[in-house]
């Protein structure tokens, strides 16, 4: 009997979270702050507006290079021509100062912020480059000896703009994904009074009204059914996709699409309690959390920009004693700055963080620990509950037998019914559908409280109604009836009445048809999968075989998981554990990896690492592929951020001038502008590896 002593799960209040704000990058990039935003409309266009920006940034530095280009000296010794303008010095410096304190303006503002936050990085390494061009340049029109740098400052700001604002728009798909859900809402809704119907803004909606939803709208709330039926689309919320029928009584969830009928539905949950607010706030949540693979990243381009400018100077300082001109020392140092701008390194583990969560939580598995999700590519053990993961949780009654002639088998399931009434669990479930269908009066109860682990008691029309599980028996030396288990996959619960044997109740739940592809799934991939259940020997012996299990423990407690899961840890075991989040809570603590399955709309799993919005065996091994799939996009990403400048910063310092090869700032700062849109275009294709097999 797995988990049947939790009646009355505890609703955690996610509203207490504060909704972070979504930094994606290290400069800011994406800012989300949905709290002081009515549900229904899109985040912040803070985003939009820096995409905007550099982009208009962009085109004017653009439209001005071209004149700085055409009248630099320089470029018309390369060229052959001539063509100088009265005054030709100063319309340079003129059209230079322009576009260094104008197209320049994005990263002198990122260096002072960083300056002040003691974090020097690429912001640091890029104002420096284009100041030092700058003002030496400007130097050289009002008597300094040299030749003017404006024509590199120039191109060196305008690709700078241009990589930024491209990296900014792949960027910006990563939170598109967090958009989508914060927007799923309707702006409205249709509340229902006395017969009347209203349309009234979505905040302006309360707990326990009654809303219409009418055919190919969205829910506006999560709630319970109270009239009509239809088929909802829920693809977007829990990644499950088909349509899924609900009927009277059933959850809806806000956010999901109703089908052909029309619903009456009354609110549970609205604002900061509905189920997509949480899923909204665990995935910022998850995305400001930093795994040990972003704070790697972190130190690496932390080192990088040190380096950089360390390397940076000490060029220079070589060039020059070397006897070589001011102007090409200087410009060797530029282009090593431009090119060990730590960009690409920075945006390489944020980006697929971003990326990973908002589509995991699109896909029904909400991240809550980062670490414990890219670990997941180390699980070695997969250990199932059973009930409504494994099995459907759908349970049917089979068999109601009497030990004792004082009860018949109406009264046994009749007594019953009473301790089950306020349950959600599975078995409950199944004996109250027993219930309805014999048309069976339900009796009040009193006292209800939970045997840890076993159980269920209350009184009921003056008796002591006790429904527990067969290690209660054992427990209270109560013999257990020879006929009680038979060798079908059945669940079996015992009704004792006043502390005697009254009969017991049989139940059958069917194995989910996705279950026996996902657990091939897992040996594919060299992880054993062990089931420990609450439920009798044959009926885990029933399953285990027909699934092909690598073992199974029936019969254990809650607190008997934790025991299992230390010993598979103890012989150097990865272990994941999966659970229901409340019962199991001990077990998925101390588990590697602790997985909360079956929740539904109640997202409040606080000891899972990762919640399975779905009880679907197959979403825990997309959970794992997926994780799989992040961790080598992380890696993939440092490796190319990091070799990059390994093989740059050499070029860039002038190791192969001899050889005839000098690479320019210009040139320089295409490549690192590439390197960073590479690095972002890669994490954007994890986003197909979701669901894979």
């Amino acid at each position: 009997m797995d988990n049947h002593d939790e009646h009355e799960k505890k609703k955690t209040d996610h509203s207490k979270m504060d909704h972070s704000k979504m930094d994606m990058s290290k400069k800011d990039h994406s800012k989300m702050d949905h709290d002081s935003i009515p549900m229904g409309k899109e985040g912040h266009d803070h985003h939009q507006m820096m995409i905007a920006d550099f982009k208009k940034r962009f085109w004017v530095t653009l439209v001005l290079t071209i004149p700085i280009l055409v009248f630099s000296p320089m470029i018309q010794t390369f060229f052959g021509y001539e063509f100088l303008l009265p005054g030709n010095s100063y319309v340079l410096f003129g059209l230079g100062t322009i576009v260094y304190f104008y197209g320049g303006w994005p990263f002198l503002k990122g260096f002072w912020s960083e300056i002040k936050s003691g974090s020097p990085g690429m912001m640091t390494l890029i104002s420096m480059a284009i100041s030092v061009a700058y003002f030496y340049s400007s130097a050289t029109v009002f008597g300094l000896k040299g030749v003017d740098f404006f024509w590199e400052l120039a191109t060196l700001i305008a690709v700078m703009l241009i990589g930024h604002w491209i990296e900014m728009k792949s960027v910006l798909g990563a939170s598109k994904a967090l958009q989508l859900l914060v927007s799923m809402m309707p702006a409205e809704a249709h509340r229902v009074t006395d017969n009347n119907v209203e349309d009234i803004k979505l905040e302006d909606l309360l707990k326990d009204d009654v809303m219409l939803v009418k055919p190919g709208e969205k829910v506006p709330a999560d709630g319970i059914i109270i009239e009509g039926s239809s088929y909802l689309n829920e693809s977007m919320l829990t990644g499950e996709s088909k349509p899924v029928k609900k009927d009277k009584q059933d959850k809806v969830i806000g956010g999901s699409v109703n089908g052909n009928g029309s619903l009456k539905v009354k609110v549970e949950h609205t604002g900061k309690d509905s189920y997509l607010n949480k899923v909204i706030t665990m995935v910022e949540e998850a995305q400001k959390t930093k795994s040990k693979m972003q704070n790697l990243s972190d130190k690496a381009a932390k080192w990088l920009t040190y380096i950089a400018l360390l390397i940076g100077f000490g060029t220079l300082t070589v060039w020059l004693l070397l006897g070589f001109p001011f102007v090409f020392a200087l410009e060797r140092m530029v282009t090593v700055m431009v090119i060990a701008c730590p960009h690409a390194l920075g945006l390489a583990i944020p980006l697929v963080v971003a990326i990973s969560t908002a589509v995991s939580a699109q896909n029904g598995l909400l991240i809550r620990n980062r670490t414990a999700f890219e670990e997941s590519r180390k699980i070695s053990v997969l250990l199932f509950d059973k009930t409504g993961t494994l099995t459907k949780g759908d349970f049917g009654v089979t068999r109601i037998e009497s030990v004792d002639k004082s009860f018949s088998t109406e009264e046994i399931l009749r007594l019953s019914s009473a301790l089950e009434q306020s349950s959600e669990h599975p078995i409950a479930i199944g004996i109250l559908k027993k219930v309805k269908e014999d048309n069976i009066t339900i009796p009040t109860l009193q006292n209800f409280k939970a045997i840890t682990g076993k159980g269920v008691e209350a009184n009921v029309e003056g008796k002591d109604i006790k429904i527990v599980s067969p290690g209660f028996l054992k427990d209270e030396k109560i013999n257990i009836p020879e006929d009680a288990f038979s060798d079908a996959a059945e669940t079996v619960v015992f009704v004792l009445v006043d502390g005697k044997l009254a009969g017991y109740i049989a139940l059958a739940d069917e194995i989910r048809p996705e279950s026996a592809d996902a657990i091939k799934i897992f040996k594919k991939n060299n992880i054993k999968v062990l089931m420990a259940t609450g439920d009798n020997e044959q009926t885990a012996k029933a399953v285990s075989e027909k699934l092909g299990l690598d073992g199974y423990f029936a019969e254990v407690l809650p607190e008997e998981k934790v025991k299992i899961v230390k010993d598979l840890q103890a012989k150097g075991e990865f272990v994941a554990m999966t659970g229901d989040g409340v019962n199991d809570a001990p077990a998925l603590a101390q588990a590697n990896v602790g997985i909360a399955v079956g929740s539904g709309t109640d997202v409040a799993a606080e000891t899972a690492d990762i919640i399975l919005v779905n009880s679907n065996p197959q979403d825990i091994a997309n959970l794992i592929l997926f994780g799989k799939a992040t961790y080598n996009k992380m890696i993939q990403n440092l490796l190319w951020a990091t070799g990059y400048n390994v093989v740059a910063i050499p070029l860039a310092a002038g190791v192969l001038y001899t050889s005839g090869f000098v690479l320019g700032p210009a040139i320089g700062a295409v490549f690192m502008s590439l390197s960073t849109i590479i690095v972002a275009v890669n994490a954007q294709l994890l986003k197909r590896k979701i669901g894979m097999k």
